[in-house]
């Protein structure tokens, strides 16, 4: 992707790993994205395959008091989720990592100032040229 003063990025179709390492990058070298229909992101496997991980992930709590559900957020949104995986991808307890992360934003459907723009495809994250036809994949939204 070229710089640009914010680049806005349509996630429908697009695969959430790949897609989050691509955004992790562009944000580490100082460009501003906006992901926009998250919750038409794809993951790759079946609905109830998905569902036991995410259930395994919620399940997690604190190790040194595990009372303390609060300490740990588990977010049910799509658009935290993407943001949370690339939060996975970045050095967010540095400084240069915690600026990336205030560089992106993750937003459900098409809010009102981005709807006029112009909106990216990643084509190296799309399911539809990364994923044979035959493999199981569910929506992010689902």
């Amino acid at each position: 992707m070229s710089f640009k003063q914010q680049v806005v990025i349509d996630c429908r179709g697009h695969l959430l790993g790949r897609l989050s390492s691509v955004i992790a990058k562009e944000l580490l070298n100082g460009q501003h994205v906006v992901c926009v229909r998250a919750e038409d992101v794809v993951i790759s496997g079946s609905l109830y395959r998905n569902k036991l991980k995410y259930a395994a992930f919620k399940k997690k709590t604190m190790n040194s008091n595990p009372r303390h559900t609060g300490a740990i957020k588990h977010h049910r949104a799509p658009a935290k989720i993407l943001w949370r995986t690339v939060r996975g991808m970045v050095p967010h307890k540095t400084a240069r990592g915690g600026a990336a992360m205030d560089r992106l934003k993750t937003f459900e459907g098409i809010p009102h100032p981005f709807d006029r723009k112009k909106r990216m495809v990643v084509p190296s994250c799309l399911k539809v040229l990364r994923l044979r036809p035959e493999r199981r994949f569910c929506r992010l939204g689902d």
